[in-house]
């Protein structure tokens, strides 16, 4: 059980470009940053309106001369200090993820992005290269599989309590985007504009979610191919989609069903994972993420709780609050950032022996979602039809 020691010799010097005070996830990510005394929050460019910016980055306690305009303002006031950022989180709109990474790297700065990381591959692969060549770690926040029932889910796959995977069953889906987006925010609309959300809208957006925590917890089962259908109940959001399924067959026979859609009217917004082997089943939900349902063939059901002596070692060491109390969307997020400070802080000390077993979402994991979906959209630009994954 994680119980607040310090993991790593002293906070990193923390900065945010973009989840400022309009943003719709800045907070989640002070929220997992800020929680373990791992970070300390030094500088930001937190808004397209810099005066706005200023004001809510003072209001965090961010002194006002290390608030700026721009990211490029950021990176020309920090790189000449001797206290200057060291690792930055990049909160924007999809469509400048690659240019302020790259100039981050660039400048000798650690990045933690939002996903989906970039719009293509090739993007990814360039960065990956860059980030390589210096020395240099990129998060992607996957904020959801800090939760230690993951981490159960994934030991007991690994364990071969489940048997042979036969079936992934995956549901993220809400309500939130059934009416047009007339009255949208701005923080909603550039969402569903493709020249700013990139080639999806549901599937990126949260979609990926589903996508990265099946390989959390199935790390050896591999795509052969898929199908995706996706469609724009409001047409004004074509050509990108606000419900999509995705057909999976895996490399060991297995099958897989993905349902990704922000028109489940009346849904308040819930991820739902099913996986199936040939013993037992396991199932977990965001909406009780104390609970693991675990079905075993011929037994009567179980309900394995969080923080229980009889769950695997992988999940008590990241449990934080213990059994008795509530573990929530927060102590994910702070699971993530710890984790991502760790591979940093070794990064810096050239451990790379703690690097090859140290699990977090970085580089590779944003670089395999963003496989996912080019292969999810050439499928659905041809019709819906069956693709090798590539």
């Amino acid at each position: 059980m994680y119980n607040g020691e310090k993991l790593i010799e002293r906070p990193l010097r923390w900065g945010m470009v973009g989840g400022g005070r309009t943003g719709q996830v800045g907070y989640k990510h002070r929220t997992g940053a800020l929680r373990d005394g791992t970070y300390q929050l030094v500088a930001g460019a937190f808004d397209l309106d810099a005066e706005r910016g200023r004001d809510f980055g003072t209001n965090l306690g961010v002194a006002p001369d290390r608030c700026y305009a721009t990211h490029q303002d950021l990176i020309a006031g920090e790189t000449g200090r001797e206290d200057g950022v060291e690792v930055v989180s990049v909160a924007t709109p999809n469509f400048t993820h690659y240019e302020i990474t790259k100039a981050l790297l660039n400048a000798g700065i650690h990045v933690i992005c939002e996903k989906p990381l970039f719009f293509t591959v090739a993007e990814c692969d360039e960065i990956a290269a860059l980030a390589e060549e210096k020395g240099l770690i990129v998060g992607v926040t996957y904020g959801f599989t800090g939760h230690p029932l993951v981490r159960q889910m994934a030991a007991m796959v690994a364990k071969g309590m489940l048997g042979e995977i036969r079936i992934v069953d995956l549901q993220y889906t809400h309500g939130f985007n059934a009416g047009d987006d007339s009255d949208a925010s701005e923080a909603q609309k550039w969402r569903t504009d493709p020249a700013k959300s990139g080639p999806t809208f549901v599937l990126g957006d949260i979609g990926t979610h589903l996508y990265y925590l099946s390989e959390v917890v199935l790390p050896d089962l591999k795509i052969e191919r898929l199908l995706c259908d996706r469609k724009a109940f409001i047409p004004s959001r074509a050509p990108l989609e606000d419900h999509a399924t995705v057909l999976t067959h895996y490399d060991n026979g297995a099958r897989g069903r993905l349902w990704v859609s922000s028109v489940n009217a009346g849904n308040m917004g819930s991820q739902r994972y099913r996986f199936v082997g040939s013993k037992a089943s396991v199932e977990w939900s965001d909406s009780h993420p104390d609970q693991l349902l675990f079905e075993v063939q011929g037994e009567p059901n179980r309900i394995l709780h969080h923080g229980m002596p009889y769950l695997e070692e992988e999940s008590l060491a990241v449990d934080r609050m213990g059994a008795l109390h509530t573990e929530g969307l927060g102590d994910s997020w702070a699971n993530i950032y710890l984790w991502i400070a760790q591979a940093i802080d070794a990064k810096r000390r050239g451990d790379e022996a703690f690097l090859k077993t140290h699990r977090y979402p970085g580089i590779e994991a944003g670089t395999e979602g963003v496989r996912w979906l080019e292969n999810c959209v050439r499928s659905a630009d041809a019709g819906g039809s069956w693709v090798e994954f590539e």
